[in-house]
C-alpha cells in the first residue's frame, strides 16, 4: 500500500475501488493495483482505516485485513509454558529457550516475582526461577543428594545458567 499524490496522476481522475466514486482529494491510497479514498480502504473485520494502521495490509479469502485481524484469523496460536492457556498469534510474548509465555506469566514460578528487562532468570527443570529461588533450589537439591544429610560445600550457583530478560517479542505465525 502506498500514499500517492493525485497531482502525479493523469488528470482524468481515478475511481475509488471501494466506493466507485471519483477521487478528488489531494492524496489517495494505492493497494492491490487499485486506487482508494483514505476512508474506503478498511479492514474487512474491524473496519479500521488501513492507511492509519501502517503501510501493510493483508489479503486472504477475498478479505482486506489489518495485521491483527490477519493473525487472529489465520495465524498460528500456541500455548503458554507456564499456564498452558492459548496464546493468540497477535499477542506479545516472552521466549526462553523453546518455551513461550504470556507477558503476565513470565515471572518466577516459586515466588511470583515479575521480571524487569535486564533481570536474571534461570530455567531449572523447565521452570522459570529468580536468582534467589534458583540458588535455594540448587542448594536444597544438593542437600537431598548427600548420603547422610551433611551439608556439602556449596559454591555460588554458576552464572552460566542465567539469562537476562529481553524485551517482549511478538509471536510468529
Amino acid at each position: 500500500m502506498q500514499v500517492v499524490s493525485s497531482e502525479s496522476l493523469a488528470s482524468d481522475g481515478q475511481e475509488c475501488a471501494g466506493c466507485r466514486r471519483p477521487i478528488t482529494e489531494r492524496f489517495l491510497l494505492k493497494a492491490m493495483e487499485h486506487f482508494w479514498h483514505e476512508d474506503c480502504l478498511k479492514c474487512s473485520c474491524c473496519d479500521c482505516r488501513l492507511g492509519e494502521v501502517g503501510s501493510t495490509l493483508y489479503t486472504k479469502a477475498n478479505l482486506l485485513l489489518c495485521r491483527r485481524d490477519y493473525l487472529r484469523l489465520f495465524g498460528a496460536t500456541g500455548s503458554c509454558s507456564a499456564c498452558s492457556k492459548v496464546i493468540p498469534a497477535f499477542e506479545m510474548v516472552m521466549k526462553a529457550r523453546g518455551n513461550v509465555y504470556h507477558l503476565d506469566c513470565f515471572a518466577c514460578q516459586q515466588c511470583n516475582h515479575r521480571f524487569c528487562i535486564g533481570d536474571r532468570y534461570y530455567l531449572y527443570g523447565n521452570k522459570i526461577l529468580c536468582e534467589l529461588d534458583y540458588e535455594e533450589t540448587v542448594f536444597m537439591s544438593r542437600i537431598h543428594q548427600t548420603e547422610y544429610g551433611a551439608v556439602p560445600q556449596l559454591k555460588r550457583a554458576s552464572r552460566a545458567g542465567a539469562s537476562k530478560v529481553p524485551e517482549a517479542c511478538e509471536a510468529k505465525s
